[in-house]
């Protein structure tokens, strides 16, 4: 069964994601990619940050770049600088548990990283019950 992404095969790009089982099935099922898996989540607000639009998370390691993004983005409306908090594995000690519970990573956006020492998450500003930024009703 061959398996294609809806949104790349309407933009006229290259749209099989994958081959899956069963092999001898030539039919098609359709999926999503990850570039349009992510394009949909950035219309989505955060719920953590409400009013925010972009979200620059900076490394532990970088108070230089977190002192100057805070300096530059002040009053710029949309956007926010955080420090990232994770450091390690939350786990203590070295042996793994019997069961694993943990079900993958839970961030649903990926973050784009920048050479200049940042990460940049993208929130849409529209409410779920509103009119999407195409225009069409939902």
């Amino acid at each position: 069964m061959r398996v294609i992404c809806a949104w790349c095969q309407r933009e006229g790009r290259s749209w099989l994601l994958r081959i899956g089982e069963p092999i001898d099935d030539t039919s098609e099922t359709h999926g999503i990619c990850d570039r349009h898996q992510q394009a949909m989540f950035e219309m989505f607000p955060s719920r953590s940050f409400p009013s925010t639009r972009w979200l620059l998370i900076v490394s532990p390691g970088e108070p230089a770049a977190y002192s100057h993004l805070t300096t530059v983005m002040r009053g710029v409306e949309g956007v926010t600088v955080i420090v990232d908090r994770r450091s390690a594995d939350r786990r203590r000690g070295g042996d793994r548990p019997a069961i694993e519970r943990r079900q993958g990573d839970r961030r649903v956006r990926r973050p784009e990283r920048s050479r200049l020492g940042y990460m940049l998450v993208r929130f849409g500003r529209f409410a779920l019950d509103a009119t999407p930024p195409n225009g069409d009703a939902a």
